[in-house]
């Protein structure tokens, strides 16, 4: 396992499930774990967003709205390109 400290989101990595565990975004506690093509379609979402004056949101839980401002957005490609780049 490799435990991922980003500066937006903390985690670890399952090598042997090939999966990132998701503990930590901003401040706020989760538990979710991410597929590979799963932290794709955010790096995706994200990266066409990443201009958006206004930032983006998104959720945990479907509940929970965490605000992401455009600094927060590339901090947090950076991190899932770090993640991205356990995946086999």
């Amino acid at each position: 396992m490799s435990i991922i400290e980003g500066q937006i989101l903390s985690g670890q990595f399952d090598t042997e499930n090939n999966v990132f565990s998701l503990k930590k975004i901003k401040q706020f506690e989760t538990r979710t774990s991410l597929k590979e093509n799963q932290l794709q379609a955010l790096q995706q979402y994200l990266k066409h967003h990443v201009d958006d004056e206004e930032g983006q949101i998104i959720s945990l839980y479907d509940q929970m709205l965490v605000p992401l401002s455009q600094k927060d957005i590339k901090d947090l490609l950076s991190d899932l390109t770090k993640v991205q780049s356990l995946y086999h």
